[in-house]
């Protein structure tokens, strides 16, 4: 019963790690994807245990055999992500210096023992309440006073996250002097666009009227945030025409929510179309205007 057991673990970490060279079917949940793909690395050890196991448990040498050989693709895929990363990185610091000049690399873009080794716990922040039930977690920039402030602007879909991602992140920037405010905004669906563009304002107006006890330069700000975060950052900072809102980082960001509606279907990896219309409270024909407003793309000049 445990030589059969290790063959299908083993089989079903290669299907997982297959998704590190296929994409992931549309009626996959779009997260094995990510987990083959950012902690394959890890998932390698656990193959590699399987095959382990089915060697001491080898009384059938022919389905050992199998269960080894299944093990030994599925780790070799869960490793090619760290590989590729390992020759972007060997080029990336020259190809930096050839696009932009001088460029300082404090330390390699890859190693291995990051892969494997845990974060340093980052200094707990300082905890703002923007209202009671929208607080803020801020870190002072470390050595500099009058400090940029990047205001960061969680994930999740509209509908899940929360501002504690990545404070490992939050706590590097301070280190380099910028001053961190990670958001809360209202989630849809109980709290539609543009809720979460007013949550976002009263952050910067709360930041600015206590710009001097915080240690920061009200008039240099910089809005940061990832996937459903950067639509909300790219959407206010290009609508808002304030003029202390000195640049956008939007990652993996969408920026014309009318086209990403027209051009998916219901049934992508992210379900995306259902998470729009909770969002934005309907289709592009029925609620056009939350559709543009929060489209950057409308707000370009």
């Amino acid at each position: 019963m445990i030589r059969v057991a290790l063959l299908v673990l083993a089989s079903t970490l290669l299907a997982l790690g297959a998704l590190t060279v296929f994409k992931s079917p549309d009626w996959s949940p779009w997260r094995l994807g990510v987990l083959a793909g950012e902690y394959g690395h890890w998932l390698a050890f656990v193959a590699v245990g399987v095959g382990v196991g089915a060697w001491f448990a080898r009384g059938n040498l022919p389905l050992a055999a199998m269960t080894m050989g299944i093990s030994a693709v599925a780790a070799v895929l869960f490793l090619k992500p760290s590989y590729q990363a390992r020759q972007i990185a060997a080029t990336l610091p020259g190809q930096l210096e050839a696009a932009f000049g001088a460029h300082p690399i404090e330390r390699s873009p890859f190693a291995v023992t990051r892969l494997v080794g845990r974060d340093p716990v980052p200094a707990a922040p300082r905890e703002i309440a923007v209202t009671p039930e929208l607080p803020l977690d801020f870190y002072p920039a470390i050595g500099r006073a009058a400090a940029p402030c990047v205001i960061v602007i969680h994930a999740g879909g509209w509908d899940s996250g929360d501002r504690k991602q990545f404070p490992q992140f939050n706590h590097w920037l301070a280190g380099k002097g910028y001053a961190v405010a990670a958001l809360t905004y209202r989630l849809a669906p109980k709290f539609q666009w543009p809720a979460q563009r007013e949550d976002v304002l009263a952050a910067i107006a709360l930041l600015k009227s206590r710009a001097g006890e915080l240690g920061i330069d009200p008039t240099r700000l910089v809005l940061l945030g990832r996937s459903a975060g950067g639509q909300i950052a790219q959407a206010v900072g290009y609508a808002v025409n304030d003029p202390a809102i000195r640049g956008v980082i939007g990652l993996y960001a969408p920026s014309d929510l009318i086209f990403g509606y027209v051009n998916t279907h219901e049934n992508d990896m992210l379900k995306s179309p259902a998470l729009m219309r909770q969002f934005l409270g309907g289709t592009p024909e029925s609620t056009r205007a939350n559709y543009e407003s929060a489209s950057a793309i409308f707000h370009v000049t």
